[in-house]
């Protein structure tokens, strides 16, 4: 008898362990990210908003740019690009049990980068679709507001980014 009990509270125990952790941002919620990115050309700015579809699904929106210089055929050539994205992320929290306060997610991105550069650039830098995939987690330092680091490409600049989230 008390080996079937102990069989019985050890499966309800680890039945209940995913009910302790939450998605990262519930089915319905928004949150804004802005924040920096790596690049070797220029120091990238980026604006974005995701809105969870599911408590494990977002899609997103981004907006972002960047400015460097270039040497090219003799010549300096100043670049300004700027990238309008789309995102889709998976949240892992549900999946692997991970508290509230952290968000791990991996997705896919498309967007469109827009290159300005002066006349007479023939370069390899040109306006044109941008695909990608990305992996990334964030840190919620209370309920509303979190750090964020993200790794991968496909918009105006590729390598990863660095900013702050506010869940809305």
């Amino acid at each position: 008898m008390k080996k079937k009990l102990m069989i019985a509270v050890s499966a309800m125990m680890l039945l209940s362990i995913g009910a302790f952790a939450q998605s990262a941002l519930p089915k319905g919620q928004n949150q804004l990210n802005f924040g920096v990115g790596f690049s070797d050309k220029g120091i990238p700015v980026y604006f974005g908003i995701d809105h969870a579809v599911h408590n494990n699904v977002t899609l997103g929106a981004e907006l972002s740019y960047r400015g460097y210089e270039e040497k090219y055929n003799n010549n300096n050539y100043k670049h300004n690009v700027l990238g309008i994205s789309g995102n889709f992320n998976y949240h892992f929290n549900t999946l692997f049990s991970i508290p509230s306060n952290w968000d791990l997610y991996a997705g896919a991105n498309v967007g469109f980068n827009i290159y300005n550069t002066i006349d007479g650039y023939d370069g390899d830098d040109v306006s044109g679709l941008g695909l990608g995939l990305q992996v990334g987690g964030r840190y919620y330092f209370n309920k509303k507001v979190g750090v964020n680091l993200e790794f991968g490409g496909g918009n105006a600049f590729s390598g990863g980014k660095l900013g702050l989230t506010i869940r809305l």
